[in-house]
């Protein structure tokens, strides 16, 4: 099999059959590579590779897409090196632009139970007051929710994200069936600015102001990864700057007095 010249499409449709993914990560894969990839190098040997033309297409694409389908390039050429396709890494070289990472907009779960969501409003309610993934909470079915828990073991798209995923989170209400698709939640949260994974973040500053320790918070969460949790621990409002102030005033005042 060494040194045989191979058709990218046709080893793009071998590498989804061999690959140990989620279902969602290789529809991804596959998505990303059907879309930006296959119009480019799809007719082209793994081994004469336009790197030029792809290097191009990848600058053009946003930040977090590019990094993306850079990824689908390097697991099929790894896959071919593996499987003895080619004996060169053609797209080692090639660079992903920099993500630039800005301050992501949340709303307090004051400012969540406020607004009017439409008819969603009784689903963001509960994902703002739980936490839960989209994909998790429209995977909840009534039986989830009993001895005052939600029971978190699956999602739409079949396994959860991890392991650290499979939990239990306090019931506090709201629930109703999501949409299975992911569309009209986010239209619904778009209308007031933000995301669906907004409502996330809700619940997280709503553990934080509540006094919840972090590894508490990452248990409920689902986080893999305790920084991920304490990056969002670290969001502040303008209130809490104004609280802190007034704190460190009086104290400066006690030691004068």
């Amino acid at each position: 099999m060494e040194g045989k010249q191979m058709i990218i499409s046709e080893w793009a449709e071998t590498v989804w059959t061999v690959l140990n993914l989620r279902p969602k990560t290789l529809y991804d894969y596959k998505r990303l590579y059907i879309k930006h990839l296959d119009p480019i190098i799809g007719q082209s040997d793994l081994d004469a590779v336009d790197l030029v033309s792809l290097q191009r297409k990848l600058v053009e694409l946003p930040a977090q897409t590019s990094r993306h389908t850079l990824m689908v390039l390097r697991v099929l050429w790894r896959e071919g090196i593996k499987y003895g396709i080619t004996k060169t890494n053609s797209v080692a070289n090639l660079k992903a632009p920099t993500i630039q990472f800005k301050e992501k907009k949340f709303l307090t779960w004051d400012e969540v139970n406020a607004l009017d969501w439409g008819r969603y409003n009784n689903q963001i309610r509960f994902l703002a007051l739980h936490g839960l993934r989209w994909s998790e909470a429209a995977a909840i079915k009534e039986d989830d929710i009993h001895d005052g828990f939600v029971w978190v073991s699956k999602s739409v798209y079949g396994e959860v994200k991890s392991k650290t995923s499979v939990r239990k989170v306090p019931y506090l209400g709201f629930w109703e069936p999501l949409p299975k698709t992911y569309k009209p939640m986010r239209l619904a949260a778009n209308k007031h600015g933000v995301t669906v994974h907004s409502f996330r973040r809700t619940y997280a500053y709503l553990l934080k102001t509540q006094g919840i320790h972090v590894t508490t918070a990452q248990r409920l969460l689902g986080h893999a990864d305790p920084i991920m949790t304490l990056k969002i621990y670290t969001s502040v409002l303008d209130n809490e700057v104004d609280a802190a102030r007034a704190l460190l005033e009086t104290i400066v005042s006690i030691k004068k007095e």
